[in-house]
């Protein structure tokens, strides 16, 4: 799709050149055109690359779907074969992502199960993040099966101990609030040394040295219900639940 798009410009910029060519030499003209047929060409090599991962849904009995936030603030969720999408929403106390209603918007009009997570500091009070996220998630339109998660990758400089309590504080508010159970995501080696006591919620494990589906759970969790197993060039995940059952462990019917 592209040669013939880079032979017209190659053609249109000879033309503009001929009145120069006293003063510039054939060369140095030739090299102009041939560095913007370079240039054009690696672009259209690197963005067809970039959709490589794209081109299917996952085979097999997974499901597949993927995560984003404000790095991927226009992602083309029409056109995505993902068949659920998890957004980030908030962070801290104070941080409300800007792509967050856009996102949440297009998942809602392709129909998939969507979710919102909330990147959690223990240095803060976890009830304040915890009103913080779902004042954030509540401004927006509701559907049956919308997920909530706790994603938490930091100690912000607390003890195992600390960091747990936290964690379950989070978690256990959001689900007197709302009645969804929501998930709890992290690395593998973070939910091994932080997550013990949580096997309660859902686990959405990220560990990419490890084929997709082949992960084994961490702490007391006795299965995972999310495999994120890469992050190019976009954070793709599988899960062992269909659609519909993964709605199942979202939002009950509004």
């Amino acid at each position: 799709m592209l040669k013939p798009r880079l032979a017209a410009m190659a053609h249109t910029l000879k033309d503009r050149l001929r009145p120069y060519t006293k003063h510039l030499s054939f060369v140095v003209a030739a090299a102009l055109v041939a560095g913007i047929l370079a240039v054009a060409s690696v672009t259209g090599t690197a963005l067809a690359r970039s959709n490589d991962v794209e081109a299917a849904p996952e085979a097999g009995s997974y499901t597949y779907g993927l995560d984003v936030s404000h790095y991927e603030p226009m992602y083309d969720w029409a056109d995505s074969p993902a068949q659920f999408g998890i957004i980030k929403a908030t962070e801290g106390l104070d941080f409300r992502d800007a792509s967050f209603a856009r996102h949440w918007q297009e998942l809602g009009k392709k129909g998939i199960v969507r979710g919102a997570y909330h990147y959690g500091h223990p240095r803060d009070n976890p009830i304040a993040e915890a009103n913080f996220f779902l004042a954030t998630v509540n401004a927006q339109p509701a559907k049956r099966g919308d997920l909530l998660v706790l994603d938490l990758e930091t100690t912000d400089g607390k003890t195992v101990s600390e960091v747990n309590d936290w964690a379950r504080t989070w978690l256990s508010y959001v689900k007197d609030k709302t009645g969804i159970t929501p998930m709890f995501y992290s690395g593998w080696r973070f939910a091994n040394t932080y997550g013990h006591g949580l096997s309660e919620y859902p686990l959405w494990v990220a560990h990419y040295g490890k084929e997709k589906g082949t992960v084994v759970p961490p702490a007391d969790w006795k299965s995972w219900t999310i495999h994120q197993y890469s992050e190019s060039p976009i954070d793709q995940n599988v899960s062992t639940l269909t659609p519909d059952q993964l709605r199942d462990l979202g939002r009950p019917a509004v």
